[in-house]
Formats: structure tokens, sequence, C-alpha cells
């Protein structure tokens, strides 16, 4: 209907512009053709405006393996030209250009690129590498560190229960309770000699 419409004006327009009178009919054919050459060129105008030209298959052949190795510029251009395809009927995209767009939103490139070979053995290692180093620092230092304190000994805790029980402390439900079976303070083995 809105060509129909353009056609109509765009004719009527040009044929009551050139034409003032009517009453002369014998004008030359190149007026009429000159007069209806604007119209067929806003309709031809209207008509490119929808259609999109189709990609070439060498600018699609092969994406999966160029597109990263492909500058950034011309990854935009190549997907905006792709988008503005698929703005058309999508029965008119060739069979590559479907593939390319589908492989270009949903590949794996980018944020969804597979990792490469060998990753899972190089993270192991430089776990396993992270893990000895931790260990060899905690031997370090316990070789390094000096002999436990004294009040850690098994039988100076064991004379420290003597003295609470002496003391009576905690007469309710600790050390100094009648039937008490815990350990009481006792936590460290024997000293070594």
């Amino acid at each position: 209907m809105l060509r129909s419409t353009v056609l109509r004006a765009a004719s009527s327009r040009t044929s009551s512009s050139i034409l003032p009178s009517t009453k002369n009919a014998s004008l030359p054919s190149t007026i009429l053709r000159t007069s209806q050459q604007p119209a067929l060129c806003l309709y031809a105008g209207h008509q490119q405006a929808r259609r999109v030209h189709a990609i070439s298959n060498p600018t699609l052949a092969n994406i999966e393996k160029r597109w990263e190795e492909m500058p950034p510029q011309e990854q935009a251009d190549l997907w905006m030209a792709l988008r503005d395809r698929m703005k058309t009927n999508w029965h008119e995209l060739t069979l590559a250009e479907k593939k390319a767009a589908y492989w270009i939103a949903f590949g794996p490139h980018g944020p969804r690129a597979l990792p490469p070979p060998g990753e899972g053995w190089k993270v192991a290692s430089y776990t396993a590498i992270g893990i000895a180093i931790a260990c060899g620092i905690v031997v370090a230092l316990r070789f390094a560190a000096r002999d436990p304190p004294s009040t850690m000994t098994k039988e100076y805790q064991e004379a420290t229960n003597e003295y609470l029980k002496n003391q009576k402390v905690e007469p309710i439900t600790g050390i100094s309770s009648e039937g008490y079976a815990g350990k009481g303070y006792v936590q460290s083995p024997p000293k070594r000699t």
C-alpha cells in the first residue's frame, strides 16, 4: 500500500509540475520519460534500502579458524554485515552465512574458548609445586623452632592437676569434684630425653 501511494504521489506531482496545461498534447516523449524517472528512482531507492547483499563466500570461508586472528574492527564489520543480513528474510541467507552467524554468536571463542591442550596438567603440576613449597616451609620452621616450653610437658601438666586438686578448684564439675574421670590439664606427650 505504501509503494502504490508513493508512486501515485510521485507520478501526480511530476506530471502536474511538468505539464501545467493539458491543452498541448504533442509534448515530446523525453519530457514524460524524465518526469517518470524520479518516481522510479524513489521506488528503487526504497526497495534497495531493504535489501542487503549476500556476503561473499571467501569472506566467510573457514571463519572458525580465522576469527581469533582477525583484527577487532574486521570482526565487528563482519558481525554487523551478518546482523544486517539476518534482519531480512532468513530463507534468503546462504548456508555459509547461517553457519558463520551461528558460530560467531555461540562458537567456542573469547570467553567460551576451550582450554588449550595440556592446561589441566599444568594446573595440577603448579598446584603440586605450591603444596610442596608450603610443606617445605612448615618443616623448615619446625626444625628451626626452639624446644617447647617446660609447661608443655606431660609431667608439668600432671603436677598442675595435683596442685588444682589440693586447692579444690572447680569443686562442682571440674577436676576437684567427686568421681571426676577426665584427664584434667594433661594434653602433651611425655618429655623427650
